[in-house]
């Protein structure tokens, strides 16, 4: 069952680049060439998109292929198939790398072991409970993410004035 989805690469230096394609490639089984822009939230990198269809399971693996690269910033979703949830991944290199399910709108679907452990670690003191759904909703990464998220001049990008 194959389903579609999206890398978003928010910032890599120039010499990063190529080596993104090369590791994009290798998941794929495909040549790939992105079309890069340069990052206007951090001077000196440069920011790309590229659509794909694969495997349920095709962002997790590029998400691996791509985590751990110092100074790499990113995203990887994928649209739900009737064989599989939706994913998405997030990595800053502040952060590391976060992972959620997702359902058919885009809504993060939190498993409810980690509801009851989050409520646990907060029941004993040891956080706040208000931190650890932050957490599970991946507040912190797009916290970072969003400066980069902001397209620079000519990148395509729909802004959505209303939400339903």
């Amino acid at each position: 069952m194959t389903t579609r989805g999206v890398l978003y690469v928010h910032s890599a230096p120039r010499a990063l680049c190529p080596h993104v394609e090369w590791a994009v490639a290798g998941v794929l089984g495909v040549r790939v060439s992105l079309d890069w822009i340069r990052q206007p939230a951090a001077p000196g990198t440069w920011r790309s998109e590229f659509s794909f269809k694969g495997q349920a399971g095709t962002a997790s693996k590029l998400a691996s292929a791509l985590r751990g690269w110092q100074l790499l910033r990113f995203e990887v979703t994928s649209d739900p198939c009737p064989t599989a949830e939706g994913e998405r991944y997030s990595c800053t290199p502040e952060l590391g790398i976060f992972h959620a399910v997702t359902g058919m709108h885009g809504d993060i679907m939190i498993p409810e072991d980690r509801l009851r452990a989050a409520l646990a670690r907060s029941q004993h003191g040891e956080t706040d409970l208000e931190a650890e759904i932050a957490k599970l909703l991946g507040k912190p990464w797009d916290d970072e993410l969003e400066p980069f998220r902001y397209a620079g001049e000519g990148a395509p990008v729909r802004w959505l004035h209303q939400v339903v």
